[in-house]
């Protein structure tokens, strides 16, 4: 089993593709709550949470790392290209909630840290998967789950304070971060895949996106369902081959090469060459045969381990 491993450079990087939606009001994370796939009211000051926004159809529309920033505001934190879609399809149904919504990107930044000596440099000395630490100058660090051995964090807070992070800490490139998303095994929804995934199917419930105790959301009993009533067949999978891979392109399994086995979600360029990606694919299609990209004579895919046990692994 080749077990993925980063020896690259720590540092901090500004996450362009990031943006930030804006929760306030007293009624705010209520609203939420009954929103997301995740808890929102028992959130405190010192947590984060990963969540999903689905369709009434279970599908996930977009998935906010959101944390509390004061009493009555929240950050929710997206891939920008699915930002206006979520914030207007949540803004619908608003109504009579003291609960204001709007897009904070041109006020505040994202930027994505690495290692534990860039976080120890910004006052983190440990900061746990989700857990939340507030900075200076109304900025916020969000631990992420470890990726290749190597601590993470995303950065939120004003643009003008962006800009000394960066410049106190050493340059990351861009697609370092990417690479390390991918390796961490979980993947935001991005427009390409908007609509296409149950949260399962991404692994939310194992990386902490899932909160089956809470109360309705939209697509909950569709999610519920997925998880109790039926095994389920659809997995994420970390993916690797020669060719550049793009979210929402189909994979194709050599044993039945007439129908798509799953899909790209998240892809980068690996450090020491080729690309990797996270993919969700039928399970059964992994133990046998062979995968390619986009065609039955695509590009050969082969598969990589995850950092966390899939449940059909472990019963095995």
């Amino acid at each position: 089993m080749n077990h993925i491993a980063y020896s690259g450079p720590g540092g901090a990087c500004r996450l362009d593709d990031r943006s930030v939606l804006r929760a306030q009001g007293a009624d705010a994370a209520t609203f939420l709550h009954g929103q997301l796939s995740n808890d929102v009211s028992r959130l405190d000051a010192s947590h984060a949470r990963l969540g999903a926004y689905c369709s009434a159809q279970g599908r996930m529309l977009a998935s906010f790392i959101y944390a509390r920033q004061g009493g009555e505001t929240l950050w929710l934190s997206c891939q920008s290209d699915v930002l206006p879609a979520a914030l207007k399809r949540l803004s619908m149904f608003v109504m009579r909630a003291q609960a204001r919504l709007d897009d904070a990107t041109a006020e505040l930044a994202t930027l994505g840290i690495v290692g534990a000596d860039a976080l120890a440099h910004l006052g983190a000395q440990a900061l746990a998967p989700w857990g939340k630490l507030d900075l200076e100058d109304g900025a916020m660090l969000i631990g992420l789950p470890d990726a290749a051995g190597v601590a993470r964090a995303l950065w939120l807070g004003p643009v003008a304070r962006a800009g000394l992070v960066l410049a106190g800490l050493p340059a990351l490139e861009p697609a370092h971060w990417r690479w390390l998303e991918v390796a961490s095994g979980v993947a935001p929804v991005v427009a390409a895949t908007s609509g296409q995934f149950v949260p399962q199917m991404l692994n939310y419930e194992l990386v902490g996106g899932v909160d089956f105790k809470k109360g309705c959301y939209p697509g909950q009993e569709v999610v519920a369902r997925s998880q109790y009533l039926g095994k389920l067949k659809r997995r994420a999978f970390l993916l690797a081959g020669d060719s550049v891979m793009q979210p929402g392109q189909d994979v194709v399994w050599s044993g039945d090469p007439g129908q798509p086995a799953g899909v790209v979600a998240l892809s980068a360029p690996q450090p020491d060459g080729g690309h990797l990606a996270l993919a969700e694919l039928k399970i059964a299609v992994t133990g046998s045969g062979t995968l390619h990209l986009g065609s039955a004579d695509g590009p050969l895919l082969s598969t990589r381990p995850l950092p966390y046990a899939l449940p059909h692994e472990q019963a095995t």
